[in-house]
């Protein structure tokens, strides 16, 4: 028999406990035998471990099923209100605020507009207060938050500084996450919008079943973020898929362009309404659109390309289709080009998986 070495047992422990803790996740609801067959431990070892899940509260024994017979079986479920997680969006003209459970599902949300022009503090200060009311109102404890991760537009590097902002009024240089660390005094992170609507699609959305993903977000600005492997993929200084900042690429021209005269809705509005100037505008549009897509298909060779924002949505199959037709042309291997399944909540939602992620590795263990 080998002997134990100072430190096995403990590690010994911990590898039991996250093993029992992924089980019982997974299962929902579980007896001891079931939790035993799954994992492979004792049942004796699965019951200290539920012990010392409930002592620190992740775990509670849910009640018997009724009409069963004879002494029924102990069973549990895992806690997912154990803790809670708040994803935020802080965009160019509204924040978005979502607070979820340990499960992901969320179970408040938080709106508020805010002013295009909107110097940095007021921003922040719009962030806060309706991260915080959204608890507040879900009648949750602000304690209990066990982690904050905020979205927003331009280059947000590991430490959650955005480093460069384009679009918002002085906000380079804004420590984002070290901010809203504050909100509920613990952990924050913070990351770029479009890298993080591209970890929702993974997570519940259009792109659950792909591995290599490439999602671009138009809207009054134009992004893109980067999966690889089903992971989050940032690059060295957090600016991977920037490249609608090249302004070879054409995207922010073609943009003014659509919503020359109108609005770029409007222009949308009348393409589907079959108008021949406003559909030429549109064509014109996806086929910028789609050079600067071609330059990550053809870097990344994905399984899926997702187009989300404001408009996607407007533009729907009268953006789709001319879009696939001129990757078509760019491409040694066009990737299947769907849009996005959220609406405006995209972000806000990859900021509470972001959080998840934090908190399942960190605070869980898994």
């Amino acid at each position: 028999m080998t002997e134990l070495r100072p430190g096995d047992a403990s590690l010994l422990r911990k590898v039991n406990t996250q093993a029992t803790l992924r089980a019982l996740r997974h299962e929902g609801v579980a007896t001891l035998t079931q939790l035993g067959r799954v994992t492979g431990l004792s049942r004796q070892t699965v019951e200290a471990v539920l012990d010392e899940l409930g002592e620190r509260g992740y775990v509670k024994e849910v009640p018997p099923d009724e009409g069963v017979m004879g002494r029924p079986a102990r069973r549990f479920g895992f806690r997912a209100d154990a803790g809670y997680v708040v994803g935020v969006e802080v965009g160019g003209d509204a924040v978005v605020a979502a607070l979820a459970d340990l499960n992901g599902e969320v179970v408040a949300w938080g709106r508020a507009e805010v002013s295009g022009d909107a110097p940095a503090h007021e921003r922040l200060e719009a962030a806060r207060r309706t991260s915080l009311k959204c608890v507040d109102d879900a009648g949750v404890a602000r304690r209990h938050v066990w982690a904050v991760a905020v979205g927003t537009s331009g280059i947000v590097d590991r430490t959650g500084r955005v480093s460069l902002s384009i679009t918002l009024p002085g906000w380079t240089g804004v420590d984002l996450a070290s901010l809203a660390g504050r909100w509920f005094g613990g952990t924050a992170l913070a990351a770029n919008d479009a890298s993080l609507a591209a970890l929702a699609e993974h997570w519940r959305g259009s792109a659950q079943h792909a591995s290599d993903v490439v999602y671009i977000l138009i809207g009054h600005r134009a992004g893109a973020g980067v999966l690889i492997g089903g992971r989050l993929h940032a690059g060295r200084n957090g600016a991977a898929g920037e490249i609608g900042t090249l302004r070879q690429v054409g995207w922010e021209a073609a943009a003014r362009e659509l919503a020359e005269g109108a609005s770029a809705a409007e222009a949308f509005e009348a393409a589907l309404a079959g108008d021949p100037d406003a559909l030429r505008r549109v064509d014109r549009y996806a086929e910028n659109l789609a050079i600067g897509a071609s330059a990550l298909v053809l870097a990344i060779d994905p399984d899926l390309l997702v187009l989300g924002g404001g408009y996607a949505r407007a533009g729907g199959d009268v953006l789709l289709e001319p879009l696939r037709r001129h990757l078509a042309e760019l491409c040694l291997s066009a990737p299947e080009v769907v849009t996005s399944t959220f609406g405006d909540e995209g972000v806000a939602l990859g900021a509470v998986r972001l959080a998840l992620d934090h908190v399942e590795r960190e605070m869980l263990g898994l």
